[in-house]
This record gives structure tokens, sequence and C-alpha cells, in this order.
């Protein structure tokens, strides 16, 4: 349902359709033996990191890490968590300060996440 469609207004272009959902996508993944990372930033208002917690969570995985802060030179600049399933690990992680572009808001926290990601894995 729109937003206009809740409040009983003729809906318009904008916020009148709903986005396909990926979580099939995922949900096959938690099968497989691979790793995936997600990221939010906490000031991301088109994909709120809320919502992307409540679809992890409808995985159903079990905590392998929990919900902790990560550091850059003894800042905290987010948080992360750990998931696993058999083979299957998911990490997610937030970057504080960080909206959609999150290459743009913050590009060094970005990368530190990805990088730090990458070197705990052998591939």
């Amino acid at each position: 349902m729109t937003i206009n469609a809740s409040s009983r207004k003729p809906d318009t272009i904008y916020y009148s359709h709903d986005i396909v959902s990926s979580l099939s996508y995922y949900k096959q993944l938690v099968t497989k033996d691979c790793h995936a990372l997600i990221i939010n930033g906490d000031h991301d208002m088109t994909f709120p990191y809320v919502g992307t917690k409540e679809w992890i969570n409808s995985l159903n995985l079990k905590i392998k890490s929990p919900w902790k802060p990560w550091f850059i030179r003894t800042q905290v600049v987010g948080y992360e968590k750990t998931y696993s399933k058999a083979k299957y690990t998911l990490k997610y992680a937030t970057i504080k300060g960080a909206g959609h572009s999150i290459a743009i808001y913050k590009p060094e926290e970005l990368m530190v996440i990805v990088a730090t990601w990458l070197d705990s894995r052998s591939y």
C-alpha cells in the first residue's frame, strides 16, 4: 500500500510503487558455501538500517558474533554483527553518519570495513 493510499489520498507518481524484494535471493544464498557482507549507512533514508536488520533476522541464521562496535584509530565508526548457517556467513555492518551513498559520505570507513572483511576470508 502506498503512503497516499493509506491516507485515502489519490496516488501520484511519487511513492506509488514498491521495489521488488531481493529477499528470495538471500534465502537461496543461505544454502550455499559463501560469504556475504551487507553494509548500511545509519543515516540512509532510502534503505534504513532497521529494515535491513529485519530482513536479515527473517533468514533465521545463528549469531556467530554479537552486535558490537567497530573502530578506526580508537573511534567507533559503526556497528557489526555476524551470522552463520552451515558454510554460509553474513556480516552486517553499519557506518555512523553515512547516508545511502556510503562511498561519498564515508569513503575511509567503507574501505576499512570491506578490506577487513576481505582479509578475514581464505579463498
